[in-house]
């Protein structure tokens, strides 16, 4: 024990976790001083254990359970806030579906930024490719699937967590697909929430986790068109946290993409890689139908290859990134 002096008559005591204040012989008050606890900190089992308790408890093993009916996706009502809130704080994740499918304001792309405005997705992040106004239109378009941007081709895109490239202040800490039309065949999404990731991993070897969580972890080299760079190298983590919520940087390529050289490295690659190669029951499958969205904080995601129709207009899907969480509500 140890007493600090503050003002005259005036000290603070030191036992272990606390600080009592005192005045004369009285007792004011009793803080703990405890550090917050951290469940994804190595050193911190008992909270990671417990925060693990909760999560699983908590997880839907059901594509059906995420999904919350809206009435206009352009107008959230309160309570339809609180649900799809509700769902994303269980999975990260949730579908909303609304009867106005195939009504002429779904093609207006401020549905998709009204929408999450409303979940309190303010600040936007566009990309290169992006349209004008930062929200992506993504559909088979030869011009741009020819210079190896995938999502806007009709080929399968590997699992993957969005803006993996970015640079750590451009993280993307949400995304919205709302999908306008569907394809005639093919575009599915698997889902996994990166959480639930993280957890099989823990299970499976802390040192896993403690490997993906070294600042050099992965390495995605500078795009480079005809000798021009496009974006430098950028390095960084596969797991990091920030005020409490989880992030993911991952992508399943296996060019263009350098991982840390150590034998623990390349073992948690190997085990995540057949985690999601496996059929996990955790992995949802959804497929979106015309009027149906996906909100997530960017959960670890694939698409599988689709058809367009013979004739007519093909799978279009509006994009929308964030910086910004969906929070718990």
């Amino acid at each position: 024990m140890r007493a600090v002096l503050l003002a005259p008559a005036l000290r603070y005591v030191v036992l272990p976790g606390f600080w009592f204040f005192e005045f004369g012989p009285c007792v004011l008050s009793a803080v703990l001083t405890t550090a917050a606890e951290n469940p994804f900190a190595l050193d911190q089992p008992q909270a990671y254990l417990r925060w693990r308790e909760r999560k699983l408890a908590r997880t839907p093993r059901r594509v059906e359970d995420l999904i919350a009916e809206v009435h206009d996706p352009r107008n959230l009502r309160d309570s339809e806030v609180a649900e799809i809130r509700r769902i994303c704080g269980a999975a990260n994740m949730a579908v909303y579906a609304s009867p106005r499918a195939g009504h002429p304001d779904e093609a207006d792309k401020d549905l998709v930024r009204r929408l999450g405005a409303r979940l309190g997705l303010a600040r936007l992040q566009a990309n290169p490719l992006a349209d004008e106004d930062g929200v992506s239109s993504l559909e088979a378009v030869p011009e741009k699937s020819a210079l190896g941007y995938i999502p806007y081709s009709n080929r399968r895109l590997l699992w993957h967590t969005d803006g993996y490239y970015n640079a750590p202040g451009q993280r993307i800490g949400a995304f919205i697909l709302h999908c306008l039309r569907p394809a005639a065949r093919g575009g599915e999404n698997q889902l996994l929430d990166h959480e639930i990731a993280y957890i099989l991993l823990r299970d499976a070897d802390p040192a896993y986790v403690e490997a993906l969580s070294a600042p050099d972890a992965m390495t995605i080299p500078a795009n480079l068109d005809a000798g021009v760079q496009m974006r430098p190298a950028q390095t960084g983590p596969v797991f990091s946290s920030e005020d409490g919520a989880l992030h993911m940087r991952y992508t399943a390529r296996t060019r263009s993409i350098e991982w840390r050289a150590d034998e623990t490295t390349r073992a948690a690659v190997a085990f995540l890689n057949r985690l999601l190669d496996a059929a996990s029951p955790y992995v949802l499958s959804l497929r979106l139908a015309g009027g149906q969205g996906l909100i997530c904080n960017n959960v670890l995601h694939n698409r599988s290859a689709f058809d367009d129709p013979a004739s007519g207009p093909g799978r279009l899907v509006y994009r929308a990134r964030y910086a910004d969480r969906v929070g718990a509500p």
